[in-house]
């Protein structure tokens, strides 16, 4: 039996605790600051059985396999990344015999919500393939990094191909324009929007992961509102009416659009003010921008070189979307 206690400095008195509570045991320990020789010594003690209880570090996440270990305790499992969890699970019923696996936490609500994710995930996660889908859950709590390379070295495998494609796209494109382009400036990640609205596909609506991932990542790649459309029709035509969260996220991506061609960067708002953030290639004329903040000085300001603040009463999701199309719409004349 393994139990996992990864704190080196008090892993002798877990050690020791578990002696006291069962003397039959024949406990040892290993962990990544014991000498070479010595730890080979253990992990060969509890190899031959001379040992049946190894209290230890995840330095046996990659150690060798014990066909006769059945059992593993992981203390404070909240403290582990869920590909980490299901790689020390793994670490038992490696044979014939059945395995057991207990991962202990404090109580429920003690924990953070992206523990309680990773666990709700590696329980619900035993069968054969497991390992695809709890990376589709990490991928899902975590956030998709965008370095997709094999490798990870050289030119394309340095970067990953989508952000390679990305950076040639936007050369090109610059390049059509007539313009030189900038190899010194970040890569235009286009616009963020932020209403903070419910803007999500529900997994009540969309349970499967891999799923959901990739309508999100359709709706992020639509190009124009003929794409959404299509997506939304298609939506419904696969999964049923839309809920109020995904109409919401839909409509979001048809301003982020609007907002795009014009050259803005960011939009954000709330229920009483927000901030609109300019581009260095914005296509908004600036007398248009200095009408708005001279006619409507109470509710307009500049801030900054390349910001508008603005304070409306947008309380109802409806209001809060009209004047921020609204307001994209008159900054577009």
């Amino acid at each position: 039996m393994y139990f996992l206690h990864n704190e080196v400095k008090t892993i002798e008195n877990s050690a020791n605790k578990l002696r006291e509570l069962v003397p039959e045991a024949r406990v040892s320990v290993a962990h990544g600051q014991m000498r070479e020789r010595q730890l080979e010594q253990v992990m060969g003690d509890f190899y031959h059985k001379r040992s049946n209880v190894l209290v230890c570090s995840t330095i046996i996440e990659t150690g060798i396999d014990i066909p006769t270990a059945n059992t593993i305790i992981i203390e404070r499992a909240d403290k582990f990344g869920l590909a980490q969890l299901h790689q020390l699970r793994g670490r038992v019923g490696r044979s014939h015999h059945q395995a057991y696996a207990y991962l202990m936490t404090p109580h429920p609500k003690l924990l953070s919500k992206d523990a309680n994710k990773r666990l709700e995930a590696i329980e619900a996660t035993a069968d054969l393939g497991a390992g695809f889908t709890l990376a589709s859950h990490d991928l899902e709590i975590r956030g998709a990094g965008e370095l997709l390379g094999e490798e990870q070295s050289g030119q394309m495998q340095g970067i990953g191909f989508s952000l390679y494609m990305d950076m040639l796209n936007e050369t090109v494109e610059a390049m059509k324009r007539g313009e030189t382009p900038n190899l010194d400036q970040p890569l235009s990640r286009g616009t963020e929007v932020n209403l903070h609205l419910p803007a999500l596909i529900p997994d009540t609506y969309l349970p499967d992961v891999h799923n959901r991932l990739v309508m999100y990542q359709r709706i992020a790649n639509a190009e124009h509102n003929a794409a959404l459309k299509e997506l939304q029709v298609e939506m419904i035509d696969r999964f049923g009416l839309l809920p109020e969260q995904i109409k919401n996220l839909f409509r979001q991506n048809r301003l982020k659009l609007r907002a795009q061609a014009i050259g803005v960067t960011r939009i954000e708002a709330s229920a009483g003010s927000g901030r609109i953030e300019f581009g260095s290639n914005t296509q908004v004329d600036t007398m248009t921008l200095v009408k708005l903040v001279q006619t409507q000085p109470k509710h307009f300001r500049f801030e900054g070189g390349s910001s508008l603040r603005f304070s409306l009463a947008m309380e109802k999701t409806e209001t809060r979307f009209q004047r921020m199309e609204d307001l994209i719409k008159q900054l577009s004349k």
